[in-house]
């Protein structure tokens, strides 16, 4: 018997796991999660670290940017920052990935064959939920190091905003994706 590659072996059973019910409660947490405690958590930010922008709320940045915002944010600002991220950035990417990974595998399972390369697709929001976290890494370094720079840091760190974004976009684009295909799969075997 072959060996499986880890990420398909993770692919696999994401897919196992991955029912209906599954699907549905981690709808429910992702939409209580976006309508509670995301409002909540960007009210703090708007006061913790006024007109300075967020890294993780961007798309492109540079490491001049970065350092930038860390001076406008003060002390403070950056205190708040760092303690945003190793407390609710910890628990928001498990949330979206947990969605969106159950999600995408629960509609694969209707879209494609069992043997489908396709099923694959339930990585991506992994990835992007990695991507997060090297991201909060990165950008609380240069933070917590700040007036001090962080070569490299400070150049990474933008090139996983925007990774984890494309993912997060992409992973979004291949469950609506799904869905169409796993629509018209069953009309076309109900005809």
């Amino acid at each position: 018997m072959k060996k499986m590659a880890i990420w398909k072996r993770i692919s696999v059973f994401l897919t196992r796991v991955s029912n209906g019910w599954v699907a549905l409660t981690a709808l429910v947490i992702f939409g209580l999660f976006i309508g509670l405690v995301l409002p909540l958590q960007s009210a703090q930010a708007r006061a913790g670290m006024p007109g300075a922008g967020s890294p993780d709320m961007s798309l492109l940045y540079s490491a001049d940017d970065l350092y930038r915002m860390a001076q406008t944010y003060g002390e403070p600002g950056r205190a708040f920052y760092i303690r945003a991220r190793f407390t609710f950035d910890l628990i928001w990417p498990l949330v979206y990935v947990f969605f969106l990974g159950t999600a995408t595998s629960w509609v694969n399972r209707k879209a494609f064959a069992e043997n489908s390369p396709w099923h694959l697709t339930n990585l991506a929001p992994l990835v992007s939920g990695l991507f997060d976290y090297l991201e909060n890494l990165c950008v609380s370094l240069v933070m917590f190091r700040y007036p001090a720079h962080t070569s490299v840091l400070d150049i990474i760190a933008p090139l996983f905003t925007l990774a984890k974004w494309v993912m997060l976009g992409g992973s979004f684009f291949l469950l609506i994706a799904g869905i169409v295909l796993a629509i018209f799969r069953s009309r076309s075997t109900t005809h």
